[in-house]
């Protein structure tokens, strides 16, 4: 899996200014605003065997702040300039605006895009795009958490099955709430180039990162980056999933633990505490909202009192234990 990793984004750099048409047919970035978790999940009629790189291509996350969507003749320069621009501290509406105006291959309404964040304050956004020349039939649905969008659909009700299904699961791990999404456009030719193959897609993936994580190695990366004919690939999907939920707990809700934390005052601009509701053995660390350790501070007790960081803007404390297991997530906000 790292060889992939490598290669993929070896791959962007050396495409960027290679278009591949109508990459992602339908897809779906989301935040979780507790949590601080980021995701996207999507698919296409096209897949690794066609074009050398499968539906995954046009995700990017940004642990701790936010996902990006880059699709429909997709271009590497757009999805690089869209990542800085997130990374600078823009918001989804103006990194859309730029791209507009600032389209790498000279024709902004060939694409598509979607884009959740979380803001400085901890709020989520999000926003997309979709271009008066992506092929039919287009769309896209928007709201506080995510943005679903889609080119090259049989119908637009792919678009409104898969906000109904991602709506439907309040609560429910971001994870969870994003493979449903995905299974609402589990139906034969959702991307209409797969009609005939009685499938919805050729290939799909569903990556989600915590706060901390490597952008190259989220906690989940699942691919499927070509399938058989008339192999669907949401299904296939869904069976990775499935043994992802048995095997791993990592998926397993912060809000749900039996322990409870607090960081207060919040916001802070100077000294702040953290208090947990029973002891802990283990080690708190402070994220940036740009993925950068700013603190690491051993626990052994229920509290700890801490300076709050010289910069204003959003983090995140993450306590684990001496296992190295997520125990809790918490934000923090530093105001000036």
């Amino acid at each position: 899996m790292k060889t992939y990793r490598i290669t993929f984004w070896g791959l962007l750099f050396f495409l960027f200014w290679h278009a591949l048409s109508a990459q992602d047919t339908f897809s779906i970035v989301a935040v979780d605003s507790t949590t601080g978790e980021v995701g996207s999940a999507g698919a296409t009629c096209l897949d690794v065997n066609q074009e050398g790189v499968s539906a995954v291509i046009i995700s990017d996350l940004l642990p701790g702040r936010g996902a990006i969507h880059t699709q429909s003749f997709w271009l590497a320069g757009n999805q690089i300039a869209a990542r800085q621009r997130m990374e600078s501290g823009e918001s989804p509406s103006e990194i859309l605006d730029w791209l507009q105006a600032n389209d790498a291959g000279g024709n902004p309404q060939l694409r598509q895009y979607g884009i959740a964040d979380l803001a400085a304050n901890g709020e989520p956004r999000s926003d997309a795009f979709t271009g008066a020349e992506c092929f039919d039939v287009k769309g896209q649905r928007v709201g506080r958490y995510y943005a679903i969008q889609g080119n090259i659909l049989l119908t637009e009700s792919v678009l409104d099955s898969m906000e109904a299904r991602f709506l439907a699961l309040p609560g429910e791990p971001l994870p969870v709430r994003l493979m449903a999404a995905l299974q609402g456009a589990n139906l034969p030719g959702a991307d209409k180039r797969c009609l005939d193959e009685g499938v919805s897609s050729r290939s799909a993936f569903l990556r989600v990162a915590r706060p901390g994580d490597s952008p190259l190695d989220p906690y989940l990366d699942l691919r499927v980056d070509s399938t058989a004919l008339g192999v669907e690939p949401i299904d296939e999907l869904q069976k990775q999933f499935d043994q992802w939920l048995i095997t791993s707990a990592a998926h397993r809700p912060v809000e749900k633990s039996p322990l409870t934390v607090e960081l207060f005052p919040n916001p802070t601009s100077s000294e702040y505490q953290l208090r947990a509701s029973r002891r802990v053995r283990g080690e708190a660390v402070l994220w940036s909202a740009e993925g950068r350790e700013v603190g690491r501070y051993p626990l052994r007790g229920r509290k700890l009192v801490l300076a709050s960081p010289a910069s204003p803007g959003l983090y995140w404390m993450v306590l684990y234990d001496e296992a190295g297991r997520i125990l809790a997530t918490r934000k923090l906000v530093v105001s000036p």
